[in-house]
């Protein structure tokens, strides 16, 4: 797994590694029982803070991504389907609400995005 900061993003740098890593669990990427880098070890090689990856990993936990074993290190856990169901759910209305901003801008009413979807929907049934 391959973590990449951006410190022009926007996004707190913890935040930033939470979300790669719960990707990478949710994807398969990251596989059950897979270990993770030790704090110290990502923060060396992302040269950041202790502190921001202490962070992350804690977030992660309290997300049911990992869990940490004192003295042997953070390992990703099963998933869990309502989890996994919760955050597709939560990148399905984050897509929604960037295009629903998108569609504000170019001026498109409800009916316009209905026929988008529609047609999108259909698109991906053929």
């Amino acid at each position: 797994m391959r973590v990449v900061l951006s410190n022009s993003s926007g996004v707190p740098l913890y935040q930033q590694i939470k979300d790669q890593v719960a990707l990478a669990v949710l994807s398969g990427e990251l596989a059950e029982g897979s270990a993770l880098p030790s704090v110290r070890a990502l923060a060396r090689d992302l040269r950041i803070s202790i502190i921001t990856t202490t962070r992350a990993y804690t977030e992660l936990a309290a997300g049911g991504f990992i869990a940490t074993v004192p003295g042997k290190g953070a390992y990703v856990l099963p998933l869990d389907s309502a989890l996994v169901r919760e955050q597709l759910l939560r990148q399905v209305e984050d897509g929604l609400q960037t295009a629903l901003d998108a569609a504000r801008r170019a001026g498109l009413g409800r009916e316009e995005l209905i026929e988008l979807l529609d047609g999108l929907l259909q698109t991906e049934h053929c």
